[in-house]
């Protein structure tokens, strides 16, 4: 005779998981703007995780973090329609030279609204 979920331990704890977990699971029910999916982070992630083989010859042992590094940027632009190179054009050069506080002005969003 087969065994229900519920006769093992570890359906035991999926279940209490689920309980305990319950009011975080049904928020996309009490919030439209909680999505029920996370296809779109799935998808955004897509092309790291098929580069990650390519990248192992990046070049040298510091390209890496700085590959890790420009990659939420570059999606981040990619996201909200602003194009990447004009972008990376228009921040990065003198950034050495700016304040944490002139920085936080120069996150993809910002620097799209301050040019329309």
């Amino acid at each position: 005779m087969g065994r229900l979920l519920g006769d093992s331990v570890d359906g035991h704890k999926t279940a209490a998981y689920t309980l305990n977990m319950w009011k975080k699971l049904t928020g996309c029910l009490e919030y439209e703007q909680v999505e029920l999916s996370n296809n779109l982070a799935e998808n955004s992630m897509r092309p790291v995780a098929l580069g990650r083989k390519n990248w192992l010859h990046v070049g040298s042992v510091k390209a890496g973090p700085k590959v890790a590094a420009i990659l939420p940027v570059v999606e981040s632009c990619r996201r909200l329609d602003v194009p990447v190179k004009e972008y990376l054009a228009g921040v990065l050069p003198g950034l050495d030279r700016r304040t944490m506080s002139e920085v936080a002005d120069l996150t993809p969003g910002r620097w799209s609204a301050a040019r329309r």
